[in-house]
């Protein structure tokens, strides 16, 4: 098992940039930031870009793999994204994880004038935006003539760092599912267990219709308290272990979770702890 931390972003940049540092020395194997413009279960709260702050985060790490969780498409252009991607990966020294999803948070949309498109239009951008941003991650001049987006003899320069920029998708249903099993190194879902066993065993069967292994692509989930209020992984080290058991049993191999708000210190140092154990079982 692999286990990650998803951060708010509303805390003072002071207070992110220690917690990050906290993070990585209690040994989480990765680190992660959330896509919005409002928080979603609190919408007049304070909240930074995470883009911009992951650059920031980059500089106060030194071993952690980082990433947004999943960056949002309908926010940015394709391009751009990518370019931001590679900036946070020549940053951080080549430790990205370059999450994105199609989007879903509807709210926010209406409040900044974002058009949110039907699920139709938010899948098709989203696959042309992955294939946009392998392309440009590969290649030195991209073209592309997409329904939604086109790039003409657009130069790439500089390459990501690492060799293959790895990418983590955010998908729940069947046609997210294919561009998953075609493109990504990593899918990411949350939910009950139940939902998440039953969108893993379609994530096997898209990758066996294009011929892949469905073992190539790491099957990642994100707890938030909000969503899984009956689950409780942060009260105990016993919680913890069962929590990641029954994932695990599922064909989960990394679980990333947000800390609920207000938990103490030392309850964190105790599930790094027990993280740890498992790990290395």
């Amino acid at each position: 098992m692999l286990f990650g931390i998803q951060t708010p972003t509303q805390k003072p940049w002071p207070e992110l940039a220690a917690q990050w540092t906290w993070l990585e020395d209690l040994g989480f194997d990765s680190l992660w930031l959330a896509d919005h413009y409002v928080p979603p279960f609190r919408l007049d709260g304070p909240i930074f870009e995470p883009w911009t702050l992951l650059a920031g985060l980059a500089l106060v790490t030194e071993r952690v793999r980082l990433g947004v969780l999943v960056s949002c498409n309908t926010f940015r252009h394709p391009p751009l994204v990518a370019k931001e991607a590679v900036t946070v990966d020549h940053i951080s020294g080549g430790r990205l994880e370059f999450g994105l999803g199609a989007g879903w948070f509807e709210p926010e949309h209406a409040m900044f004038g974002i058009q949110f498109p039907s699920n139709a239009e938010l899948i098709g951008r989203f696959r042309e935006a992955v294939e946009i941003c392998n392309l440009l991650f590969t290649q030195d001049i991209t073209n592309y003539d997409g329904e939604y987006y086109q790039v003409r003899e657009a130069p790439f320069r500089p390459a990501p760092l690492q060799a293959r920029l790895p990418f983590t998708l955010g998908a729940h249903r069947p046609k997210m599912m294919r561009i998953v099993a075609r493109y990504a190194d990593r899918w990411n879902s949350t939910g009950s267990l139940a939902e998440m066993a039953e969108r893993n065993t379609i994530l096997d069967e898209a990758c066996l219709e294009i011929g892949r292994d469905p073992g190539a692509v790491l099957r990642s989930h994100l707890y938030v308290p909000a969503i899984l209020p009956d689950e409780h992984p942060w009260d105990s080290a016993e919680a913890f272990r069962d929590f990641a058991g029954r994932l695990r049993e599922i064909g989960i191999t990394e679980a990333v979770l947000q800390p609920p708000v207000g938990i103490a210190a030392a309850q964190v140092e105790l599930i790094a702890r027990t993280a740890d154990e498992l790990r290395s079982r």
